[in-house]
């Protein structure tokens, strides 16, 4: 068997980006794999290229969740530098099945790769509306942060998913430690950790997958041992620490949740990822300051992330300041990259049930307002999608016909030269 090597930098930018992550197949290994034509994936190149910069440049990088492509739009047209796919929100009402469901693996796999997809489709359509018409202001293809969940099954499975969200243009992956039949809700009961070992596995199977198709994707590495009771064997050396003696009825062990549990775990993966992520039930700054301390104390260039979910009642829980200052308490902790998992989920829920019931009470006075809120916006802000035709693309074709047209006539005139 060849011996594994560190995957050699070219340059010093490679040098930094791959700086303690380890591989343990070789370069051939990846040769073998990779075929006799490469393929050149470059919404997720640089997508990936720029969300590592970003990172490492920025205080901190903030995503919403975003349901739509349309959505996306709004995100990167508004300011923010990054989107993030969701499974709950392609479960909900962006899966491929075109049925409702809960986060659980019950939506098909190629849900999240199709959502992130129609994202990139509609930053690509803006670009194109903006650059037609001359204005560079605004760079559009925002990175995507996408949503593999527990990889719909074991490391062949993690290694195609991986495939398909560089294929739709994902930036950046993340993978969760729990069993997938067993998953739900990442705030809900039910869940049950995978050992150790097995999820390390499925991040070696991601990588190998970005190495083949040669795209720098950042690996993100989250686990739910801070919040869950069960594990589904004691076979990885490292988990034996916390796990209980008893068993449930399917045949699951007890396991010592909690934060040292997280800090272990993802200690254990750090090799292996870019960034890491450990799933909370609650907002709280001391202990997202514990479990960085201990990750940077080993991994010091280490990438955090915080996902600030709305499954967490934020005004019951923090004071009004600690809410407004929360970011940036977090970025002076090391977490670089910050979450809103389902904003798009619950902004789209929200805005039309408050369309809706306003309208139901006051008529056309309720559409009258929304109108004037878009307007002021578009005047203050530059939003665009009050103009609806040129948002979604009629300028560009227009254009696009104009071009042909033009064409066209130049061939007819120059048969009629040639008579």
């Amino acid at each position: 068997m060849s011996k594994p090597v560190e995957f050699s930098p070219s340059t010093a930018t490679d040098q930094e980006r791959w700086a303690g992550v380890k591989r343990a197949y070789t370069q051939a290994d990846v040769s073998r794999l990779r075929g006799s034509l490469q393929i050149e994936y470059t919404v997720a190149r640089k997508g990936a290229e720029r969300l590592w910069r970003l990172l490492r440049g920025q205080p901190y990088v903030a995503a919403l969740g975003a349901a739509t492509g349309n959505q996306a739009i709004e995100q990167v047209r508004a300011g923010l530098m990054a989107v993030y796919a969701g499974g709950l929100q392609a479960a909900a009402d962006a899966n491929t099945a075109r049925e409702m469901y809960p986060d659980p693996s019950l939506y098909p796999s190629d849900s999240v790769p199709n959502l992130v997809r129609n994202i990139n489709k509609s930053l690509q359509r803006a670009d194109q509306i903006h650059h037609a018409e001359g204005k560079d202001d605004v760079h559009w293809f925002a990175p995507v942060v996408a949503d593999a969940a527990a990889g719909f099954g074991g490391k062949l499975s993690t290694f195609e998913l991986m495939k398909a969200m560089i294929e739709a243009g994902a930036a950046a992956v993340h993978f969760e430690d729990v069993v997938p039949a067993a998953k739900n809700c990442s705030h809900s009961e039910g869940k049950v950790l995978v050992p150790t070992h097995i999820f390390i596995e499925k991040l070696i199977a991601a990588r190998l997958a970005a190495d083949v198709m040669n795209v720098p994707t950042l690996l993100i590495a989250c686990t739910n041992a801070s919040t869950t009771p069960l594990i589904e064997s004691d076979s990885s050396p490292c988990d034996r620490a916390f796990v209980r003696k008893e068993k449930t009825a399917d045949g699951y062990f007890g396991y010592r949740y909690g934060l040292d549990a997280a800090i272990a775990r993802a200690i254990a993966y750090a090799p292996y990822s870019d960034v890491l992520w450990c799933e909370t039930s609650t907002p709280d700054l001391q202990q997202a300051r514990r479990f960085a301390e201990a990750i940077l104390e080993r991994f010091p260039s280490k990438l955090l992330v915080y996902n600030c979910s709305p499954s967490f009642n934020w005004v019951n829980q923090l004071d009004a300041t600690t809410v407004r200052n929360f970011h940036v308490a977090l970025s002076g902790m090391g977490y670089k990259l910050q979450l809103i998992t389902l904003a798009g989920f619950h902004s789209l829920n929200l805005g039309m049930f408050d369309l809706a019931r306003d309208f139901r009470e006051t008529g056309m006075a309720a559409y009258a307002r929304l109108q004037e809120t878009e307007f002021e916006l578009a005047a203050s802000h530059g939003y665009e999608a009050v103009g609806h035709p040129r948002f979604v693309g009629r300028t560009y074709f227009e254009d696009v016909a104009q071009t042909i047209s033009s064409s066209m006539s130049a061939v007819l005139q120059r048969w009629s030269e040639e008579e």
